[in-house]
C-alpha cells in the first residue's frame, strides 16, 4: 500500500534537506520526495503545519522484560516510545535474569518482534550475571544479534575486567556502553555531594565517583583501541575529559538524559521526591548548564533517556529506599524541542542530529534518512502543540517521571516504522 505525507516540512541534516514538500511511501520505503506528488491509491495524510524527521533513537532504555514486568514490558515499552516519537531503541541487559547469553538476547528480540513494532535492538551484558567477575557469552550475544555491550546499572569495577571486555569487545566489532561510577567513591550516596546534599540530610555521591571512572575507560580505549561510549554523563568535568579524548582522536562518544539537562540538584526539596532520585544524581546548576553548552557544541553526541520505569509501591519508599531513575520515553522530545529549538538555542537540525543519527551511528545501525531507497522509519511532529506531561496519559505501566506538571510545546503526531504507523494522530497504533 501506499502512503503519502502531503506539505510536510521536511528536515534531515544527513542529506541537506529542510523545504516543505510530499514524501511518498511504498513497501515500507521512500520511493519518492517531491513537491506536487499525487496518489491515486493509497493513503494520503496532510501534514501541513507538521515537521518530518528520520525517525528517533533512543539508544538507552530499561524495558524490565523479562522478569520485572510488573514495571514495564515490551509492549508497553514499545507504545511509550512511538507516543514520543521513537522508531526504535536500545535495551539494557539488567533484566531478571540478567541478557548475558546468545539465547537471552535472541528471546528479547524474538519477544519484541511479536508484541511492537517499535524496533528493539539489544544490549548485551559485558560480564556474567553484571558481576563482574567473569566475561559474559559476548561472541554467543554479537552472533544473536546484540549491538553493543554494557554492564549498565553499577558498570565494571574491575580496571582488569574492563580491559578484558573492551579486547573481546574490539574484536567484535561492538561498542562498550560504559555505567562510569567508582562504588568506593559513591558509596551509599543518594543525592550529589554537596549544599543540597547536607542541607537535606542525604548520603552524597560525588561527581568524582564518576568522572573517575570516565578518565579510567577512556584510558583503557586508548589502550584496548574498543569504541566506547559514556552512558549519561552528568558533570562539567566528565565531558570535558570526553571531549579532549574526541581533540586526541579517541573513538569516544557519550550521551545526556533529559533530566541531567534539564534539572539540577536544587529542585530536590524537602518533600524529598523519589520521581527525582537518579544515578547518576542531579549535579550542580553549573554541571546542567555546561551539559547544555556541551549538546549544542558537539561535545555530547546524543540524547538519551535512560528510560527506568518503576511502579508506585516502589517510588512511594523513603528517598533512601527508593529506586533509582525517572521515566523518560514520553517526554524526551517535548522537553528537548521546548528547551533549546522553541527558544531559538538550537535549530531542528541539532535536534534531529543528537535524537535520530547519532544514535544509529554510536550503535552501528543501518542509517535512515529522508531520501529516496531509505527506510519509512520517520517521525512526524506538531511543532505548535503545547501540552502539559500528565501521568495518566502515559502509554508506559509507570508513573515515576521527573517531569509530571511541565508545561511544554512540540509532540509527535505521527511515526511511521518500516512504513507501518506506530502512532497515527498521536494515539499510539496496538501491534
Amino acid at each position: 500500500m501506499a502512503l503519502l505525507l502531503k506539505s510536510a516540512r521536511c528536515i534531515d541534516p544527513s542529506v541537506g534537506l529542510d523545504r516543505v514538500t510530499d514524501l511518498l511511501i511504498r513497501d515500507g520505503r521512500i520511493v519518492e520526495v517531491a513537491e506536487g506528488i499525487q496518489l491515486n491509491k493509497g493513503v494520503e495524510i496532510d501534514c501541513t503545519g507538521l515537521i518530518a524527521v528520520p525517525g528517533l533513537v533512543d539508544l538507552h532504555v530499561h524495558l524490565r522484560e523479562p522478569g520485572q514486568e510488573h514495571k514495564e514490558d515490551i509492549a508497553s515499552a514499545g507504545r511509550a516510545a512511538a507516543k514520543g516519537g521513537f522508531t526504535a531503541m536500545c535495551a539494557m541487559p539488567n533484566t531478571v535474569p540478567t541478557t548475558d547469553t546468545g539465547s537471552r538476547v535472541k528471546a528479547v528480540l524474538a519477544r519484541a518482534s511479536e508484541v511492537t513494532r517499535t524496533r528493539v535492538h539489544v544490549a548485551g551484558a559485558l560480564t556474567a550475571g553484571l558481576k563482574g567477575e567473569a566475561l559474559s557469552e559476548m561472541g554467543d550475544m554479537r552472533a544473536h544479534g546484540a549491538v553493543a555491550f554494557t554492564d549498565d546499572g553499577r558498570g565494571v569495577q574491575d580496571s582488569g575486567m574492563m580491559r578484558r571486555a573492551m579486547d573481546y569487545a574490539k574484536q567484535f566489532g561492538l561498542p562498550v556502553l560504559a555505567h562510569c561510577q567508582d562504588e568506593s567513591l559513591s558509596g551509599e550516596g543518594v543525592v550529589n555531594e554537596g549544599a543540597v546534599s547536607t542541607r537535606l540530610g542525604l548520603a552524597g555521591y560525588p561527581a568524582c565517583a564518576e568522572e573517575l571512572h570516565i578518565a579510567r575507560d577512556i584510558a583503557l580505549c586508548e589502550l584496548t583501541g574498543c569504541a566506547l561510549h559514556v552512558q549519561h554523563v552528568s558533570s562539567a568535568r566528565g565531558v570535558a575529559l570526553v571531549r579532549a579524548a574526541k581533540d586526541a582522536g579517541l573513538p569516544v562518544t557519550c550521551e545526556v538524559t533529559p533530566h541531567h539537562l534539564f534539572l539540577c540538584e536544587d529542585d530536590i526539596d524537602d518533600t524529598y521526591p523519589t520521581s527525582l532520585k537518579m544515578s547518576p544524581p542531579l549535579r550542580t546548576r553549573e554541571d546542567r548548564d555546561a551539559l547544555q553548552k556541551a549538546l549544542l557544541d558537539g561535545a555530547i553526541d546524543c540524547v538519551a533517556t535512560d528510560h527506568a520505569p518503576h511502579a508506585p509501591h516502589e517510588k512511594a519508599l523513603e528517598f533512601e529506599l527508593a529506586p533509582n531513575g525517572t521515566t523518560g520515553l514520553e517526554t524526551a522530545l517535548g522537553l528537548v524541542y521546548t528547551a533549546l529549538v522553541a527558544t531559538g538555542r538550537a535549530e531542528l537540525a541539532l535536534l534531529v542530529e543528537r535524537m535520530a543519527h547519532a544514535p544509529r551511528r554510536i550503535l552501528g545501525l543501518d542509517p535512515v534518512s529522508l531520501a529516496v531507497g531509505s527506510v519509512a522509519d520517520l517521525t512526524v511532529i506538531d511543532p505548535a502543540l503545547h501540552w502539559t506531561v500528565e501521568a495518566s496519559d502515559f502509554e508506559s505501566k509507570a508513573r515515576n517521571s521527573a517531569f509530571v506538571g511541565r508545561q511544554l510545546v512540540g509532540r509527535a503526531r505521527h511515526v511511521l516504522v518500516d512504513g507501518y504507523a506506530t502512532l497515527e494522530n498521536g494515539k499510539a497504533v496496538p501491534c
